[in-house]
Order: structure tokens, then C-alpha cells, then sequence
């Protein structure tokens, strides 16, 4: 977990929050008995967590604050599978040649694609403050399309969005998914981002999707591309041969990332 929310924390506070993050409310009782420790060591945690402003106390025990739980549902999401997806983005960048027009959706994995792009001399597209501030760090040119700031996702959507994208046109639009089924095609569960995926997508002359094994036999809430919207596949180990034979029969390219 990153410094600016757990990582400068004693170990037992970090694992406060974690549990904070999953069950919103904590109570005193229950954290001494899961931790180990006295209920007296435990009410000091929390007193110094409501201190830092990353909970608020309730009778019994405290609650998450709205702010921290976006910060840490961002931190958890970079730090799961952080090896596979700079093995994805490594084997994207393959598809990329210099003079292309390259959009990045907010994904992690896009993000660590967004590193390497300074290797290539391309425009990009940048759908999240994270990717806008690699770019930049990187001094690669590349256009923010901004909207309704989405926090959980550091990422912007909303009509605003969807206007400014129908009128852009990628060479290479890179995505990614938290599930990916062939029936249900690629899918997500938060609803601002399904639609803000959706219109990236159209927007795209080659598709791309970047999901790593763990998303394989997922479904969330909503789909949002089909086999049909969708050229490419980068993965880092090989699907079950049920998916593989529909990504065969759709004539769908998939790359296993080495």
C-alpha cells in the first residue's frame, strides 16, 4: 500500500484499515480479537487513525471515511498482479509503432503500459489523472479528456466525456476489465466507468484488451465489450481451451505476454 495512506502506518493500524475497507465499520471488540492485542491498544489505534483523518469514531468503534476508502481502493487495485501487468504492457507496447495515436483507458494495467511510452514516439490519450501525470513525467504529448471526476478510479467520466471522445479517433485504444467470460464478454461493476470504457472503445481503430489471468471466468455487473468490439487480447498466461477456442472461432489475436 502506498505511503500516502498506509504506508508510513504501524503494521497493526494497516491492518485496521484493511479491514476497514472491506467491512466499513470496525468495531473494538472485534479488531482486539482478530488482532490479538487489548481492547485499550486497539481504541489507541483507532484514536490515532481518526487523528490522521482516515476514520471517524462510533459508538463501539469506528468508521472508514469516504476520502480514505478511495484512496485505498486505488492503492489496492495498482498493487494486486503488479508483475503480470507490466508482462502485459510490455507485450502491448509490441503492437505500437512510432507515429500512432495510442488511448489509454484508467485501468492500472494501461497505467503501466503508460510508463513505456516513451520508448515510442506516439500521441496518446489519457482518461485518468494517473496516465496524464506518467505522460508528462515521460514527455510524451498526449491530449486529457476530462469529465466528471470519478475518484475510485482517479478517472473522468460523464457526458462531457462521452461528447469529447466521439469526436477522436485512436489508432490503438488499450483497455482492461475486472471480468472476462466469453459469453458475457469483458465486464465491470462500477457503472460511470462501463460507459466511459464503452465510448473508448468505439472510438478506436484496433482494440485491445489487456486482462491478466485472474479475470479469466469473472463476471461483474456490466458488460463492456463483446468479442465483437474487441481485435486483440493480451494476457499473461494461457486461458482454459473453452476460451481460447471462442477467441479462435471470433478471430480474436491472442498474445501471451513471455
Amino acid at each position: 500500500m502506498s505511503n500516502e495512506v498506509t504506508g508510513l502506518l504501524p503494521g497493526r493500524q494497516q491492518d485496521i484499515l484493511r479491514r476497514a475497507m472491506t467491512h466499513k465499520i470496525v468495531r473494538i471488540k472485534d479488531l482486539a480479537a482478530e488482532l490479538g492485542v487489548h481492547e485499550m491498544t486497539v481504541r489507541r489505534d483507532l484514536d490515532a487513525l481518526c487523528e490522521q483523518g482516515k476514520l471517524q469514531r462510533v459508538h463501539g468503534g469506528a468508521q472508514l471515511l469516504e476520502r480514505t476508502a478511495e484512496e485505498l481502493s486505488q492503492t489496492l487495485r495498482a498493487g494486486q498482479n503488479v508483475e503480470a501487468k507490466e508482462r502485459i504492457a510490455r507485450a502491448a507496447l509490441g503492437l505500437i509503432q512510432d507515429g500512432d495515436t495510442v488511448a489509454l483507458d484508467a485501468s492500472t494495467t494501461s497505467l503501466a503500459l503508460a510508463r513505456l511510452l516513451p520508448t515510442r514516439k506516439v500521441q496518446a490519450i489519457a482518461c485518468s489523472l494517473d496516465a496524464a501525470n506518467v505522460l508528462a513525467a515521460g514527455g510524451v504529448p498526449f491530449l486529457m479528456v476530462g469529465g466528471n471526476f470519478h475518484a475510485p478510479a482517479r478517472s473522468f467520466v460523464g457526458a462531457f466525456f462521452l461528447d469529447t471522445l466521439q469526436r477522436l479517433h485512436p489508432d490503438l485504444v488499450f483497455f482492461s476489465a475486472k471480468g472476462y467470460t466469453p459469453d458475457a464478454g469483458f465486464t465491470d461493476p462500477h457503472l460511470p466507468e462501463v460507459g466511459s470504457k464503452q465510448a473508448l472503445i468505439r472510438s478506436g481503430s484496433s482494440v485491445v484488451a489487456l486482462v491478466d489471468h485472474s479475470k479469466f471466468g469473472r463476471r461483474a455487473l456490466a458488460t463492456i465489450a463483446t468479442h465483437a468490439d474487441v481485435n486483440t487480447i493480451i494476457t499473461d498466461a494461457e486461458p482454459d481451451d473453452d476460451i481460447c477456442s471462442a477467441l479462435d472461432t471470433d478471430d480474436i489475436q491472442l498474445i501471451l505476454a513471455p
